[in-house]
């Protein structure tokens, strides 16, 4: 067996996400306790209380809601790796990397935990006061999806801005940006015979160069922390690959959360690299969804609860 771990991104947490790993297990507790403190000095968050109780629109805002999505990753792979469990490769989905960045020992814990605060916080600064959008195009090839964009872009004489922010599996694109552009965007896509067009429930132009400025602040953080050589091999999410030796983490970081992620590409690699067994980390199954249309000939295990975890475990056993 090769294993991938894939952690999950921004749309998929849910209340009460995490709560049956803290009511059982110590060593996920302690992770949720420690989070809180971790994330003090950038927010007021009680990240048990938030993630347990909500209320879901607090959860799902940005500055919330991705340290309490790393937290909850960072405690079920502290379980997986207790039981002995590692990837070979590993990714994640936007804030899902910083998760993979965790379990490949890339950064620790309160380093992760710190910076993902820092990098929700810049985001949403980065958002402002803009109508923003973020949407599912399903059923659209990229190069469809790409001319709506520039078709919107255009339009705008590019005062307002659409990208596409995810390419997550053949037949779903996430584009994002001003909400106006989007909407331009989708009526193109319409056009073009898109019969589906979903909105997210996420709260900014995430993965377009409207994040620059949180890429920039970003940058000047990533210059006080020590990055060590990962044991497991990460996939970056700006190139669909690992990095070359010429390649650095914090720029891969810096350029993330401003340019498009590549988690198709990505799952493509895992499998050309041999993978035959991957676990998805996070609330939901959306990536073990992505999974299964991507590729062929892969296990795909999903630990959201208690009981997938413990089902996993004896699966792999």
């Amino acid at each position: 067996m090769k294993l991938g771990i894939v952690y999950a991104g921004q749309g998929s947490q849910r209340v009460g996400m995490g709560l049956d790993f803290y009511e059982k297990y110590e060593e996920y507790r302690e992770t949720i306790d420690n989070a809180t403190n971790a994330v003090k000095g950038v927010t007021d968050m009680d990240v048990a209380e938030l993630s347990f109780n909500g209320p879901l629109e607090q959860l799902s805002d940005t500055r919330y809601t991705q340290p309490a999505m790393v937290a909850f990753a960072i405690g079920v792979t502290k379980l997986l790796h207790k039981k002995g469990i590692k990837a070979e490769y590993t990714c994640g989905l936007s804030l899902g990397e910083y998760s993979a960045l965790y379990e490949a020992g890339v950064l620790d814990e309160s380093t992760i935990l710190e910076l993902i605060a820092k990098r929700g916080k810049f985001m949403a600064e980065a958002s402002g006061d803009r109508l923003v959008k973020m949407c599912a195009v399903l059923g659209a090839d990229r190069e469809t999806v790409k001319e709506a964009c520039d078709y919107a872009n255009n339009y705008f004489c590019n005062e307002r801005v659409v990208q596409a922010a995810n390419f997550n599996c053949p037949g779903q694109i996430v584009i994002s940006g001003d909400a106006a552009a989007v909407d331009q965007a989708s009526v193109f896509l319409k056009d073009a015979g898109v019969k589906r067009i979903l909105p997210l429930k996420v709260s900014g132009p995430f993965h377009t160069k409207l994040m620059k400025p949180a890429g920039d602040k970003l940058a000047a953080e990533f210059e006080k922390v020590d990055f060590k050589e990962g044991s497991s091999k990460v996939i970056y999410n700006c190139l669909g690959r690992e990095k070359n030796d010429d390649e650095q983490v914090p720029k891969l970081l810096e350029k993330q959360v401003q340019s498009s992620v590549y988690l198709e590409d990505s799952i493509k690699y895992m499998a050309e690299a041999g993978v035959d067994t991957i676990i998805e980390i996070g609330p939901g199954k959306a990536i073990s969804k992505f999974i299964s249309k991507t590729v062929d000939n892969v296990k795909v295990y999903s630990i959201d609860t208690v009981e997938d975890f413990e089902n996993t475990l004896e699966e792999l056993a």
